[in-house]
Parts: structure tokens; sequence; C-alpha cells
């Protein structure tokens, strides 16, 4: 009976047998650690799959990329395209060239209210301007595009090779960021124009000279952690130079961050080139720029001539850089949620499930 009891009341443990253990996980051989950087690099096809898949099922951000890709596929086919005197794009969405004066030529007057023929109104200088707003998109976009390009590809270069080496030359770079982060970025934008003057590529200029210096600072704390990984030990082992290291390895999985700040980093030059352009800074008066539009209808914001109210030719201008800026961060929002690391590992837990 007691020996009964004695047997119940005992809790047996299997599985830890004597036998040795080999430990691959502390492994430094080579040839291990180059199977599995193979196998992390079979599954990050996987992850970004899974990022598409739970990027398409978020309806805010679906919304702001149709209206993102709208605008600009109007902006382009908003006016014909020359280059070189050839044209490479007859389409003309906008009734009316976004210069043209049409009081001259047209039964209208300065200030005209929306209406069938002109939808959003006739500014000040008698233009149209639904034709304006089409074509401002041109600008805005493009710079913003442009300077984003500039500017993440400069930042990323700075950035890793910063992280990778460390260091004095870590040192040194990073107290150039430090330097250049100290300023507001539409600070020094502003006294880039004022040197260089107003112009399309003088805006690129403004917000791309210094722009790149956040990228750097991020890519740079993502490349001080991704180094250290198996794969890289594993590619330096097998004889790779640090260019490739650097631009084959460590760059690719260090830059979802950089990702998610260039989406956004677009509607900040969207605004940071409006709010130049309403200061007289900008493209020139006649541009029909977003923020130039607002800036000629400047004194017509409360009151236009006869104590009327002329809402018209602020309100759509003003609301073509809300809706596109919204839409930018919705979709920077959505990339950011999609390449979060520990979002991505719960949707493939539940995928296990």
């Amino acid at each position: 009976m007691s020996k009964g009891r004695t047997e119940r009341g005992r809790i047996r443990i299997t599985g830890f047998d004597t036998e040795p253990v080999t430990d691959r996980e502390n492994s430094n051989d080579p040839a291990e650690l180059t199977d599995r950087g193979k196998k992390t690099r079979t599954e990050s096809p996987r992850r970004w799959q899974r990022g598409v898949w739970q990027f398409s099922r978020n309806r805010s951000a679906l919304i702001g990329l149709c209206i993102v890709v709208s605008m600009s596929i109007v902006a382009i086919l908003a006016r014909p395209i020359e280059i070189w005197g050839v044209t490479v794009q007859p389409v003309s969405l906008a009734p009316y060239p976004p210069s043209d004066i049409l009081w001259l030529t047209h039964d209208v007057s300065p200030y005209d209210p929306p209406s069938v023929t002109h939808p959003m109104g006739i500014d000040g200088e008698g233009r149209d301007i639904f034709s304006r707003v089409l074509a401002g998109g041109r600008y805005s976009i493009s710079i913003g595009l442009i300077v984003v390009l500039i500017t993440s590809t400069v930042g990323v270069v700075y950035g890793s090779i910063s992280g990778y080496y460390g260091g004095w030359i870590d040192e040194f770079l990073m107290r150039l960021v430090d330097m250049i982060l100290a300023f507001p970025g539409l600070v020094l934008a502003l006294a880039i124009v004022a040197m260089f003057g107003s112009g399309y590529w003088q805006l690129v200029i403004a917000f791309s000279l210094f722009g790149w210096a956040s990228y750097a600072r991020l890519i740079r704390g993502e490349v001080l952690n991704v180094k250290e990984s198996e794969y890289v030990v594993a590619a330096k082992a097998l004889g790779a130079g640090d260019l490739s290291i650097i631009f084959r390895h460590i760059v690719p999985n260090a830059i979802p961050p950089v990702i998610v700040l260039a989406t956004l980093n677009i509607g900040t030059v969207v605004i940071g080139v409006a709010a130049l352009g309403f200061l007289g800074l900008g493209l020139s008066p006649a541009t029909a720029e977003w923020g130039t539009m607002l800036e000629g209808a400047r004194d017509s914001i409360i009151h236009g001539p006869g104590g009327d109210v002329r809402w018209w030719v602020t309100v759509f201008p003003g609301g073509a850089i809300f809706l596109f800026v919204l839409s930018i961060n919705l979709i920077g929002d959505a990339i950011n949620d999609t390449l979060d690391t520990r979002e991505s590992d719960t949707a493939a837990r539940n995928e296990l499930w």
C-alpha cells in the first residue's frame, strides 16, 4: 500500500539523456554559419510576402495609396509634356493652360466663384484654379520624390559606412550629422534658397543638401545591430569584401526603418516646398505650384475686393496639399506596422497555428 502511494507520488522527467549534444548555435564553423545565413535569406522573402499581405489588409493604407497614385497620374496627364521639342505625353486633363489669363479671351472675371465651366473658380489674375491645381501637382510631388530619392541614397551610404567601420570614422562622421541636425531643416532650406535663388532645382538642392542626415543617423543604428549577425561573420570568414558585406548583406536587412522614414518624408518635403512658396521664396509667382498659389491668394484669404469672401482661391490648393500629405502619412504608418519585427513575428506564429 505504501509502495503504491510512493510510486504514484513520484514525478518522472524524461528527455534529459546523458548523450553528448553538439551545440550548433555557438559553432564558429564558417560552413554552418553560411547554411544559417542561407536559411535567413530564404526566410526574408517570406517576411516581405507577409508584409505585402498585411499591407493589403489595411483599408486606410489602400485608400491613401489610391489617392497618391491618382494624384500622381493626374499631375502627369494634366498638360502635355515635351522633352527636347518632342511631345512624350500628349494628354491634357486640364481644360486650360495653367498660366493663361482667361478674362482676356473668355467671358470670365477675376475671383469668379466655382461653376460648371470652372469647377474651382477663377483666381485674382483670371486663371482657372482647377487647371492650376492639376498641373501644380507636378512640381510639389516630383520635388518630394526626387528629394527623398537623393537624401535616402546618400544617407544610407553615409550611415552604413559609419556604422560598419565604427571607431574614429564613426565618431567623426556622426559629429558632422549632429551639427546638421542641430539646425531645423526649413531654416537650412531658407538659407540655401537665399544664396542660390528660387527655382525648381534650387528647391531640390535646398532640401537635399542636408536632408540626408536623418537617414544616416537611422541606418547607422540599424547597421550596428545587424553587423554582429552570424551571416555577416560567415561572409567575413569566406573573404567577402567590405563593400559587398555592407551593401549585399547588411543594408538589405537594415533598410525597413529607412523605407518608413522615406515614405513619411515625401509629405514633409511637399509641406516644406509649399511653405517656401507661401513665403515667396519658392517658384516664380506665375508657376502653378500649390504653395505658390497660396502665396498669390494671400490677400484674399479673408476678404477679397468688395469685402466678399473668396474661399475657393485658397481652399482648393490647400486641400490638395492636405489630401496628399494625409495619404502619404497613412501609407507610412501602414508600412511601419507591416515592417515592424514584433508584429511580423506575431503574424508568422499565427500562420503556424
